[in-house]
């Protein structure tokens, strides 16, 4: 029975992109992001400190449990077991950032972390189905880390600027050239530097090693820019009413 639910070795169907219980998280996203959006001007002051305590409990607990489940299976290996995919570092800096509410970390995590955990959710690297630990881990984990950035913004008032778009892309890139150390020393493909993902993803539009690595550059200061787009309207509103 635990085998079943927290084994290493996948038992029946492994997860299929936009199966059922694909189709299920994903709209367990959508709901989560309405309902704080709803929510941002009734909650306030203690509530608000419970939020945010209870996503930063949930970001923790997640990575703390994945390191036990690391040590239940046996299978940890600094090949594919370090902190050091990008999700991964999104997830502590939203913790450091929960916590703190500094407003750099917000900065960097709202492109990081949102981009990331997006395309995550969208094209999983995920072996494990419904009803499996893993399966629960890898959803709610990147939930947790777009959440993270939308309190900040919805319940904590916090909006990025231009300015935000370039310091991501600069911890972006500084994060990368210490994950490609880490990768030549591990042997591991963190962040996909080393070769793409096995599961379909959008990295499999951008062409071949090593010049899709480009192309991600170019991409990722796209999906930075979209997402700074509705803040850039946003201000633009307000200046044309001033």
């Amino acid at each position: 029975m635990i085998e079943k639910y927290a084994g290493f070795k996948v038992i029946g169907e492994p997860f299929q992109l936009f199966s059922l219980s694909h189709i299920v998280m994903l709209l367990l996203l959508v709901s989560t992001v309405v309902a704080f959006y709803l929510l941002r001007n009734s909650i306030s002051g203690s509530g608000r400190r419970i939020i945010r305590y209870f996503l930063a409990g949930l970001l923790l607990v997640s990575e703390l449990t994945l390191y036990i489940w690391y040590s239940y299976t046996g299978v940890w290996n600094p090949v594919d077991s370090l902190p050091f995919q990008l999700c991964s570092i999104s997830l502590m800096l939203s913790i450091v950032m929960l916590f703190t509410r500094n407003f750099l970390l917000f900065e960097v995590t709202l492109f990081l972390g949102v981009g990331g955990a997006l395309q995550a959710m969208i094209t999983p690297e995920l072996a494990y189905d419904f009803p499996h630990y893993r399966y629960f881990h890898f959803f709610l984990a990147h939930i947790a880390i777009i959440l993270a950035s939308l309190y900040m913004i919805w319940f904590e008032g916090y909006r990025p600027t231009m300015k935000s778009v370039w310091k991501a892309f600069g911890a972006l890139n500084v994060l990368a050239v210490f994950v490609f150390i880490v990768n030549k020393w591990t042997g591991g493909n963190y962040m996909f530097l080393s070769r793409k993902p096995t599961n379909p993803s959008l990295i499999d539009l951008l062409g071949p090693y090593p010049w899709y690595l480009l192309s991600l550059e170019v991409a990722a200061l796209g999906i930075f820019c979209l997402i700074y787009l509705p803040f850039a309207f946003v201000e633009e509103k307000k200046r044309a009413r001033a």
